[in-house]
């Protein structure tokens, strides 16, 4: 009965810190319906400003990077969740796929925290990608592209959300 009630409580507790990082997500890269409206009013490439001048499509790469990010996340955490239900599985390969898909959750949560304080220190976007052993991040460059203070402010925001030590994280200027 109370492998049952731990049971629960772990669904739970993963459940709830997807909801949070589905949520995260949404707020930070607006709904659907926006990236669809915005695909089909303006050409693929460059869009133009109000005052004429062309601008680069930054915000569609992070929206869309953002949105691969997801679909690969949800499809690797319902494999996980088939492999945690089956009765084929052993115990060891359920709690395994258990731990991953919190994992996976912990990931999307902590992504979405450097993506914010990244914004919150100026930056136009960012969009992080966690690995098992590495931090990615692409960076929408400042006027006259990243300098070696940008890189320290971001990598310090990587290493203090994610502990991991600064050659575990990658940081690329956005093109």
């Amino acid at each position: 009965m109370k492998k049952i009630k731990k049971r629960g409580a772990v669904y739970g507790v993963i459940a709830l810190l997807l909801c949070v990082a589905v949520y995260l997500n949404w707020s930070y890269i607006g709904a659907p319906e926006d990236l669809l409206v915005a695909e089909q009013t303006e050409p693929a490439g460059e869009k133009t400003s109000a005052e004429g001048a062309e601008t680069p499509p930054s915000s569609d790469y992070f929206a869309a990077s953002r949105l691969t990010r997801e679909q690969a996340r949800d499809e690797a955490v319902s494999t996980l969740k088939e492999v945690s239900e089956s009765e084929k599985a052993d115990q060891t390969a359920k709690e395994d796929a258990v731990a991953q898909i919190s994992v996976l959750a912990e990931n999307s949560v902590t992504e979405a925290n450097i993506e914010s304080m990244i914004r919150a220190k100026g930056y136009e976007d960012a969009v992080v990608m966690i690995g098992d052993n590495s931090v990615n991040i692409v960076v929408a460059p400042p006027e006259g592209g990243l300098q070696a203070t940008d890189v320290t402010v971001i990598k310090d925001i990587a290493v203090s959300e994610t502990g991991m030590a600064g050659g575990q994280i990658k940081i690329v200027e956005a093109a």
